[in-house]
Order: structure tokens, then C-alpha cells, then sequence
């Protein structure tokens, strides 16, 4: 998979991307992340690429010429014509079934909105989704951008060490994850549940089920809701 990242601040993601499962992803051939500066595709002297709203209001808005350009440039550098997704608070909440759908993507082109946001008309005629990581407002999107690209390269094939790794994660089938145990077996007195112990795979995956059903009608209810 290849993913593309359009951002005013790409050094907000540079150290991040090198890290851990995401840069090894990189180093395997799995995941190909590229870095973008929106001010690159700005045609003035000053490299401006937000103005005044029209109608007034608080704020600047990203400008339509800056991103339809980096948009463009972007998708010449590969053949695979990418899903254009926009990171905005406005957007549909970004969730596990949506990382598991885009896994499967060839290519997606990320855009990093920032100040009140973009012009409507790239939402309109330029982006293919547009999609918000919770109900609150970041200062920009390369913070969100960070979170999509980590939820989804850690679902490629190939990139985490055990594939049911990924299967068994929270909200894959509408559950929290249930608790989870290491050594010691003791440790204060307190004991790890003797059925994890006992090496019934069959009991252990019913009383893991079951935790996890436990924990998800208590903690989010609304997944419940929405599964049934």
C-alpha cells in the first residue's frame, strides 16, 4: 500500500512514522508513506495558502488552487489513482471497520485540514471521503492523518507478527476486547483467572467472549446497540 500525506507540518509525523510497527511496515515493502508540504503548491512569493471566509467569520480557510495542485502532483507520482480522504472534524467517525475496509485500498491520499478548514468546493469535487477521529477539535489534521495511517498499515497482511493479532483487537466484531493476563501467575495476592491456565482453548475463548460482552455493556453500551 502505498499512502500519500498532504500536511502543513510534515515534521509532526516524520519521527513518528519511523517508529515501531509502522516503521518496520516500511522497511518490509508493506507500507509506502510519503510526506507532502502543502506550501509547495502555493503560486505566490509568500507560499499563502488560506484566506478570509467569504461572508466573514473567525478564522482562515485552506484555499482551493494550493490543495486541487498538491492533489494532482500527488497522484501523477504513482499510477494507482488513491482514495482521497480528507482528515476534518466535520467528517464520519473514522472506526475499526473503516481501517479494515481501507486496508484493502491500493493507495490513499490523506489531506491534513487546518485553521476553520478548507474551501467547500475540495470537499465537494477534489476528496472521496471525509472523515473526523472523535467529537473534538485538534489544532490541524496531521495528528488524525497519524492516527488513520497507524490503524490501518497495522491491518496490512504481513505487518504484525501474528495475523489474529489484528482479528481479535476491540470493535473488530462490535466488542471491546476482554481483559488480558501475563507472568507472574501471582503477584499481591492477586491470582490470574484459573481458566486461562488450564489450557482449554475452547472454555478460555467463551470466557473471553464473555468479558469482553461484560465490559462492552458496561464501558459502550452504543456498541452493543449497534451491533443487535
Amino acid at each position: 500500500m502505498r499512502i500519500d500525506v498532504i500536511t502543513l507540518f510534515p515534521g509532526m509525523l516524520e519521527g513518528a512514522l519511523r517508529e515501531t510497527i509502522l516503521g518496520r511496515a516500511q522497511q518490509a515493502g508493506l507500507a509506502e508513506i510519503h510526506l507532502h508540504q502543502l506550501r509547495n503548491y502555493a503560486t505566490d512569493k509568500h507560499r499563502i495558502v488560506d484566506d478570509r471566509p467569504y461572508g466573514g467569520g473567525p478564522g482562515m480557510v485552506l484555499k482551493c488552487e494550493p490543495l486541487f495542485a498538491a492533489v494532482a502532483d500527488v497522484r501523477s507520482k504513482d499510477s494507482r489513482p488513491g482514495k482521497v480522504v480528507l482528515m476534518s472534524p466535520g467528517g464520519t467517525v473514522f472506526n475499526q471497520p473503516l481501517a479494515q475496509a481501507w486496508s484493502a485500498e491500493e493507495r490513499l491520499i490523506l489531506i491534513s485540514g487546518h485553521y476553520e478548514g478548507v474551501d467547500e468546493r475540495v470537499i465537494e469535487h477534489l476528496v472521496d471521503a471525509e472523515v473526523s477521529i472523535g467529537d473534538y477539535v485538534l489544532t490541524n489534521g496531521t495528528v488524525a492523518a497519524m492516527v488513520v495511517i497507524d490503524a490501518v498499515v497495522r491491518l496490512l497482511p504481513g505487518v504484525l507478527g501474528n495475523g489474529e493479532s489484528a482479528q481479535s483487537d476491540s470493535f473488530s466484531e462490535g466488542l471491546l476486547e476482554g481483559p488480558q493476563y501475563t507472568r507472574p501467575p501471582e503477584f499481591q495476592g492477586r491470582k490470574v483467572p484459573e481458566i486461562l491456565l488450564s489450557g482449554d482453548h475452547a472454555k478460555i475463548a467463551a470466557w473471553r467472549k464473555e468479558c469482553a460482552e461484560r465490559k462492552t455493556a458496561r464501558v459502550r453500551p452504543d456498541l452493543k446497540q449497534a451491533k443487535t
